[in-house]
């Protein structure tokens, strides 16, 4: 059995498809403002880059069905910069709960739910739990960030730095989709951790052990942190490469979690 597409399949033809290990996958991006070398659609772009990534070595007996992308996310912290497209939270995980339930009543149990940005990781762990009461789902729940790093790929300060249109995404671009990459404006934009929070131990953005609530520009004023000039198309290539064999792993390890050591779905659904 071959990796199929949800979209590109006929009512009848889900049917060959659906199975006790069926998987769906559903890769989450955003639009929003990346800075002045990086398109809007990036985080969207690289969801379905990587979940493609995925799609390709996962073994084809493995009956795996990969939603379309879910471009429009949770982005209220880059409201502020012209062209960013932004559900309210409670917009998010209302339409992700939707589509986990129209998963639920396709016949399937296990969903992953795959992001590429991580504004959208709060309304995920909700809408997750939600379908796990309401239809006995088992929803994974994935992001790359989290994913270890590729070794020596990038400097430990960039590692922590880079949280928006740094390296990492601009790496990811210039394999992806080149030709949307102005590399003539690639520059350093240095996070707040790294300066008027230089001296705090406790207290960041993402990497320290209390996290406050920040919006893109009070990291930096250009809403972007990082150093995107460490960037390069080989890099891009070795990070799609690795990501994309972890998110495999993830989905080969969905389709073989022991259901039978969950609570039954609930013998009428709420929805």
């Amino acid at each position: 059995m071959t990796v199929r597409l949800w979209a590109e399949l006929d009512s009848a033809g889900l049917a060959d498809y659906r199975s006790p290990e069926s998987v769906a996958l559903l890769p989450l991006g955003a639009v929003e403002q990346h800075g002045p070398h990086l398109p809007l659609n990036t985080d969207t772009r690289i969801a379905q880059g990587l979940a493609e990534e995925a799609m390709n070595r996962c073994p084809s007996a493995l009956p795996l069905l990969c939603l379309p992308v879910l471009s429009i996310g949770q982005g209220i912290e880059h409201a502020g910069h012209a062209g960013t497209l932004a559900l309210e939270a409670a917009t998010f995980e209302a339409v992700l709960y939707d589509l986990g339930a129209s998963v639920a009543r396709s016949g399937l149990r296990r969903l992953v739910l795959f992001s590429a940005h991580g504004g959208n990781l709060a309304a995920v762990d909700t809408a997750a739990l939600r379908l796990r009461r309401d239809f006995g789902l088992l929803v994974v729940k994935a992001c790359y960030f989290d994913f270890p790093p590729l070794a020596d790929a990038m400097p430990e300060r960039e590692l922590r730095e880079g949280l928006h249109g740094g390296a990492l995404e601009t790496a990811l671009m210039l394999h992806f989709d080149p030709d949307r990459v102005d590399v003539t404006r690639l520059g350093h934009h240095p996070s707040i951790e790294f300066d008027a929070l230089a001296d705090h131990h406790w207290l960041g953005a993402e990497t320290r052990a209390a996290r406050f609530a920040w919006l893109a520009e009070d990291l930096n004023p250009s809403g972007v942190c990082g150093d995107s000039r460490l960037a390069t198309s080989a890099l891009g290539a070795r990070l799609a490469g690795h990501y994309g064999a972890v998110l495999a792993g993830v989905i080969e390890e969905t389709a073989g979690f022991p259901l039978d050591r969950l609570k039954p779905p609930p013998a009428d659904p709420q929805r």
